[in-house]
């Protein structure tokens, strides 16, 4: 049996971001699991962030945000991805509100009378993790603009992402520090649906350009009803949650689809570009 051709270092460096981004779906599916004989089957996937498994909630999703940045790309892609990777981490420090006595061990008592919100004993918590995310993302920045400016990296595509990241941790710094419970209210939700909604415009863009020419139409297809059904899950969930606040394991059921999609996207993206030796990064000339 003859061997392929040899890999570069390059190329295999790329094969396994893409791969750890989709194995960040196993790390989040497998904590789950084992956490479920000591706090059952909770209501949503992000509820196990008060679980034993949220430390691996957590770091899964900054894992993701740390791959998304390393694999860059070109063009529309490669912003996408980079704001991805700057929403992301919201998505992972600041917890889903939960009502209270719906997860066992936890004290989620609310105040004036409200049907959920994120426990007092986490406040701490957050805070740490959201200064945090803020600093790093500013010496991100500077680095990022650094880079820019030495023609290391292509200028026009950063400036977009630095503007848009810069207005992204704008955003998070000025609602946490003037409307905290506002933010403590919404900031995982919508943090959680521009996130998933920028993967299901990457897949479009992964379908449409001129790059994926080459790529067979069963797989440009496949691209173009991820990104619908990965829309329609993100706006329903929300929508029936709403509607529907008594139902149960409904929202977990719509956030199990999304990360499969969202795994099965990564592995698609995987086996298209196995032997993607070009991570079109550097500055234009």
């Amino acid at each position: 049996m003859s061997a392929g051709p040899p890999t570069t270092s390059l190329q295999r460096t790329y094969r396994y971001l893409r791969l750890a981004i989709g194995g960040s779906v196993v790390v989040v599916f497998t904590a789950i699991g084992v956490a479920m004989p000591s706090v059952g089957l909770l209501h949503s996937i992000s509820q196990y962030y008060y679980s034993p498994a949220g430390p691996l909630f957590v770091a899964a999703l900054v894992a993701v945000s740390v791959c998304f940045f390393a694999l860059s790309g070109r063009g529309a892609e490669r912003i996408l991805l980079d704001i991805a990777a700057v929403i992301v981490p919201v998505v992972a420090i600041v917890p889903t509100p939960i009502a209270p006595h719906s997860v066992p061990g936890v004290d989620a008592g609310c105040p004036n009378g409200a049907r959920s919100c994120v426990p007092t004993g986490y406040d701490a918590i957050v805070d740490n993790g959201v200064a945090t995310y803020l600093i790093v993302g500013v010496v991100i920045g500077v680095v990022a603009g650094v880079l820019a400016w030495a023609g290391e990296v292509d200028r026009r595509a950063t400036l977009w992402t630095m503007a848009i990241a810069a207005g992204i941790l704008c955003i998070v710094w000025l609602t946490w520090w003037l409307a905290h419970d506002v933010f403590l209210r919404w900031a995982h939700l919508v943090a959680a649906v521009c996130f998933f909604g920028l993967i299901a415009v990457v897949a479009v863009v992964n379908a449409a350009t001129p790059s994926s020419g080459s790529a067979p139409r069963w797989l440009r297809g496949t691209y173009i009803a991820i990104a619908v059904a990965l829309s329609g899950v993100v706006i329903a969930i929300p929508l029936y949650d709403q509607a529907h606040p008594s139902a149960r394991h409904a929202v977990l059921v719509g956030e199990v689809v999304a990360l499969v999609l969202f795994a099965a996207f990564w592995i698609l993206q995987s086996i298209e570009h196995w032997r993607t030796d070009d991570p079109a990064i550097l500055a234009r000339k």
